[in-house]
């Protein structure tokens, strides 16, 4: 593609999703040289792989998108950015781009491809034409928008916790400390859906956490 065939997004937030039935995430991108967003619909194992990314928690073994990325390394390999390419019948195709021309690209899925691309520090791009079909701009106040309107394990980004106080007292901090001990141990075991509920929780006490 030419470069006026794409726009480089950043990732604006995860959130969980009531539209679909049984639930699903959405990741919000957004362009980073104006103000228009995406969402696209992700899975729960490809949420927290992005979520646990974002928020700089590493698991004591490697999950699915830690693996690819030891393969590709492995292999001499590595990712220069990723491309959203396409969008047909609602459903969003993606390209991971390497830097060996034999290469070149591999098809995926958005979800595997954004992963891999914060896993590789890549720059992530949208086509143009899927920008200009469905991309949407916030009205009003951003901040208000991005808050959670359910509970909500995964999200990222411009969450504001209106919770959050100076003075807490004691029993507050007492209260953060044991949720912290608890998180280290579902990381420990592997619990990583208790893990970012058990975060959840301790962000909404104290937003510094995490930051």
């Amino acid at each position: 593609m030419d470069n006026n065939d794409i726009i480089q997004v950043d990732i604006f937030g995860l959130s969980l999703s009531s539209s679909l039935q049984g639930g699903g995430y959405a990741i919000i991108l957004k362009e980073v040289n104006g103000e228009r967003r995406i969402p696209i619909i992700i899975g729960h194992s490809e949420a927290q792989a992005i979520a646990f990314e974002l928020e700089g928690i590493k698991p004591p073994r490697p999950l699915t998108h830690d693996l690819t990325k030891n393969i590709i390394e492995a292999l001499g390999f590595t990712v220069t950015n990723i491309i959203i390419s396409e969008l047909k019948d609602s459903t969003f195709y993606a390209k991971i781009k390497f830097d060996v021309p034999s290469l070149d690209e591999m098809d995926a899925r958005p979800s595997d491809a954004i992963a891999l691309a914060l896993k590789f520090s890549a720059p992530i791009y949208i086509s143009t034409s899927i920008m200009d079909e469905i991309g949407f701009i916030l009205e009003g106040d951003d901040k208000e928008i991005a808050k959670p309107t359910e509970k909500n394990p995964f999200l990222i980004g411009e969450e504001i916790n209106e919770e959050y106080e100076e003075g807490k007292d004691n029993n507050e901090d007492k209260k953060i400390k044991k949720l912290k001990g608890e998180l280290d141990e579902a990381i420990a075991k592997e619990d990583y859906e208790k893990a970012a509920t058990l975060r959840d929780e301790i962000k909404k006490l104290d937003p510094t956490n995490f930051n």
